[in-house]
């Protein structure tokens, strides 16, 4: 790394000597010029290619394909500045040369299209600190134009296992716009050892957007993270939001008909997206013939499902004729172990609509003694006195039929602090709602409340 980036951060000295106006007649071009002439690009562009090629700031063998098409998609002028900010970008950490030169011939377009002038952006990090920083962790670092990644895997000797799973991510927040790694790395260190720390760029200002992904080596160290470093302050007035991230793989999808079941959606689905392992609908109370309008799309990985959710939205996609609505599902959070051990409420489920709350209470009180019983819709809540009587009514009466219909039952889960705000919010334009418990459900389910 460091031999690459002296190298690099050499070639920024040889350039600017280089960038006197040229006589071309004399100018020395290499092998490869010819080829760049016979890929359609212009003379002078490809001169200038040539250039860098010379400096050995990219070799040709670097350039994929894609981004000669690309570069020759622009015009002269156009791809000459591109090129001149490629040349002045820092390379040191740029593992992907060419895809690196794509991102800058994307970000010209996107100013472009907005209309600000190409500034060259504010400064980046410091890179003194940067490389102490890898030098004492023996981290690696990639840059792109949209992240930067340190780490991932890390080395050998901090950790050799296979990438880490669910609940091992945290999602940093409120990161002020000039900071790196230098200042991320020590404080989250802390709390154990790091995987790998993705910190998002904004290709137009060249600053970060405000937030990163930081996987640890294990949900220990990831929950320690969250204790010790949300609302840290990280600069004078300026705290850090850190809480554990779930990567969402499932999608919230509207305007289904409501008389397609469970194949006919995947199946559609499966046409148009790549990935999609599960579909789950629910069946309206009074006719289970029909589904509610709505589905969740369960897809293999985080990707497919970003990407299902692109197409899906592009508005291309048509669906039995239709183009449907998309939006993620709200993920399901995992209950809080200790609170979840105090529950002495039910969430009972896919009740049939002749089902009272008085035969509710006659089914359910032949455990134990009951506070209450709540039924909206086609699901309700048991409050009993004592969690044994909850838990042993759970287990006797799940799968068990009422009415003809088999109810599902969980253990309902209490609000907390975060889905306490997201529901006052939804409260203020809808003033009846069950307060007191609101139910979690299990992976397989959404919340009741949602459509």
């Amino acid at each position: 790394h460091n031999k690459m980036a002296n190298q690099v951060n050499g070639n920024a000295v040889q350039l600017k000597e280089e960038e006197e106006p040229m006589d071309t007649s004399s100018v020395t071009h290499t092998e490869h010029y010819k080829t760049l002439i016979e890929a359609g690009l212009p003379q002078k562009v490809a001169e200038r290619l040539d250039e860098i090629f010379q400096t050995g700031l990219v070799a040709y063998v670097d350039l994929d394909e894609r981004a000669i098409d690309a570069l020759r998609e622009f015009n002269e002028e156009g791809a000459l500045s591109v090129l001149q900010q490629f040349k002045e970008s820092d390379l040191s950490h740029v593992q992907n040369k060419s895809a690196f030169l794509c991102g800058v011939m994307k970000t010209y377009r996107q100013r472009e299209k907005q209309g600000s002038k190409v500034q060259e952006s504010t400064k980046g990090p410091d890179e003194a600190k940067i490389k102490a920083l890898l030098e004492r962790t023996g981290y690696t670092l990639d840059v792109t134009t949209g992240q930067r990644k340190y780490g991932g895997p890390p080395p050998d000797t901090v950790y050799s296992g296979a990438q880490p799973g669910i609940g091992t991510e945290v999602f940093v927040g409120k990161i002020p716009r000039d900071l790196y790694e230098d200042e991320l790395v020590p404080l989250f260190e802390k709390a154990g050892p790091i995987w790998d720390l993705r910190l998002m760029m904004d290709p137009l200002s060249g600053q970060n957007r405000g937030y990163a992904f930081i996987t640890f080596c294990s949900k220990d160290a990831a929950q320690e993270a969250v204790k010790l470093c949300d609302n840290y302050e990280i600069r004078p007035g300026k705290h850090l939001g850190v809480c554990i991230s779930v990567a969402n793989n499932r999608l919230f999808v509207g305007s289904i008909p409501k008389n397609k079941t469970k194949e006919n959606i995947l199946e559609e689905f499966g046409k148009v997206t790549e990935g999609l392992v599960d579909v789950i609908l629910y069946h309206q109370p009074d006719d289970k013939k029909k589904n509610r309008g709505f589905c969740f799309l369960e897809y293999e990985d985080h990707k497919s499902a970003a990407q299902a959710r692109r197409r899906l939205m592009s508005g291309k996609v048509k669906v039995w004729g239709n183009v449907v609505t998309v939006e993620w599902a709200d993920p399901v959070e995992e209950p809080d172990p200790e609170v979840m051990a105090k529950v002495k409420v039910l969430f009972v489920r896919n009740l049939a609509t002749t089902v009272t709350e008085e035969i509710l209470e006659k089914s359910f009180s032949e455990f134990g003694k009951l506070e209450r019983v709540k039924k909206l819709k086609d699901y309700a809540f048991v409050h009993f006195e004592d969690r044994g009587a909850a838990v042993k009514a759970m287990n006797e009466m799940n799968g068990k039929e009422i009415e003809g219909e088999e109810i599902e039952i969980v253990l309902a889960k209490p609000p907390d602090k975060k889905r306490k705000e997201r529901q006052a919010a939804r409260q203020a334009s809808r003033s009846t709602a069950y307060e007191d418990y609101y139910y979690y459900p299990p992976p397989r389910m959404p919340p009741p409340i949602r459509g």
